[in-house]
């Protein structure tokens, strides 16, 4: 069975001019397994992106938005977001929930990159990723 690592490798030489894939625990906020291209990307330049990628999902601002919503509706919501979408001056960032992993997937690519085929190359992976967490 391939590592974590070894299927981020993959989906970055797989997804046309993807620069990063990391995937990231959102109870620790550590990386569980990354692999990129870009050599400034450094160790805690990756654990800057990760702790963002967790508070995107889980932060402060989103429960608190999460506990309004509980309130309004009646229900509760919380752990809401599935997907993200960030397009930024020179780079796409796609991010997925793994909810039975605690965890999300985090892929940067150039805005080259066809989005449609980012998202379907990213979802199409999550099996392969989700079979080497633990």
């Amino acid at each position: 069975m391939a590592s974590t690592q070894q299927v981020c490798q993959q989906l970055v030489a797989d997804v046309s001019d993807c620069l990063a894939v990391g995937v990231v625990d959102l109870n620790t906020g550590m990386l569980m397994g990354v692999h990129h291209t870009v050599p400034y990307f450094t160790q805690s330049y990756l654990d800057a992106v990760a702790a963002a990628a967790v508070d995107m999902f889980r932060g402060k601002n989103v429960r608190r938005v999460e506990e309004l919503l509980s309130k309004q509706r009646g229900e509760e919501v919380k752990d809401s977001f599935e997907e993200i979408f960030i397009s930024s001056v020179k780079v796409f960032h796609f991010m997925v929930l793994l909810r039975e992993k605690s965890a999300v997937v985090v892929m940067v690519t150039k805005k080259t990159t066809n989005q449609g085929m980012g998202w379907a190359s990213l979802r199409s992976s999550l099996g392969d990723i989700k079979a080497t967490l633990p």
